[in-house]
């Protein structure tokens, strides 16, 4: 491991380890507002440290009070949306086994899915329904798992029904990571047997990355709209801002 590595290494050690400090100190007093201050300026100084710049793309406002959905590629993906507009995120129950991260994700606010349990995800469901009704803002990644850059995966259409019972919009977010160049930055792929050990020394040791978020156009979801709707809308929006080929939808 070179210097600069382990100089980075160090200080994303030490951001994590204040991070820990800060969810047992001043979370269990701390208002939403002031909670969400702290979540995206934590988000952002991790990103910085990980040489991650986030990047507004061309697109619609952020909505405060939405179902938001995106495509999936890293475990930076919840810090870079956290960076902009913090929301109470749905994941799969793997991040929670993540070391450090995954218990200050949990402390954010996220709400862990495990696969095949349909009675957990009938009681999760009820809990988005409610935190969209008390005007949270709740994210999640209709493919189920990562994708390789410049691949998007079927989306699944179970939890857009929690924005039909709701009654508020869908708005979908288009993410890509990107080198010097311009093109799918590889280092931050998050697939296969890549460890979270090992995908965090290579972006530490890789080059900067630069994050463009791009919040699309909310898609309504009022009454007599269907979920499988909901999400082939959704996912043409993003096929269309990552400017990727058709995929089918489950």
């Amino acid at each position: 491991m070179n210097i600069k590595l382990a100089w980075r290494l160090a200080r994303v050690i030490v951001h994590l380890v204040q991070g820990l400090a800060t969810c047992a100190l001043v979370f269990p007093w701390a208002g939403a507002a002031l909670r969400e201050r702290l979540v995206r300026r934590w988000s952002a100084r991790l990103l910085g440290i990980c040489r991650v710049r986030v990047e507004r793309a061309p697109g619609a406002p952020a909505l405060e009070h939405a179902l938001i959905v995106s495509n999936h590629i890293s475990w930076l993906d919840i810090f870079v949306i956290n960076a902009m507009l913090p929301s109470r995120f749905v994941a799969k129950a793997e991040i929670r086994a993540w070391p450090v991260v995954g218990w200050l994700v949990a402390q954010a606010g996220t709400v862990f899915i495990a696969r095949g349990n349909r009675r957990e995800l009938r009681h999760i469901f009820k809990g988005i329904v409610d935190a969209l009704g008390q005007r949270q803002r709740v994210a999640f990644f209709p493919e189920g798992t990562v994708a390789a850059q410049g691949q998007l995966l079927p989306f699944h259409a179970n939890l857009f029904e929690a924005a039909i019972d709701a009654g508020v919009p869908v708005q979908p977010y288009a993410l890509a990571y990107l080198d010097a160049r311009g093109g799918w930055h590889a280092d931050v792929d998050y697939t296969g047997d890549t460890t979270f050990v090992q995908s965090i020394l290579r972006i530490l040791g890789g080059e900067p990355v630069t994050a463009r978020l791009a919040s699309l156009a909310p898609i309504p979801a009022g009454p007599g709209t269907h979920r499988r709707e909901l999400a082939q809308q959704a996912q043409e929006a993003i096929r269309v801002a990552l400017g990727q080929v058709e995929t089918p939808l489950q």
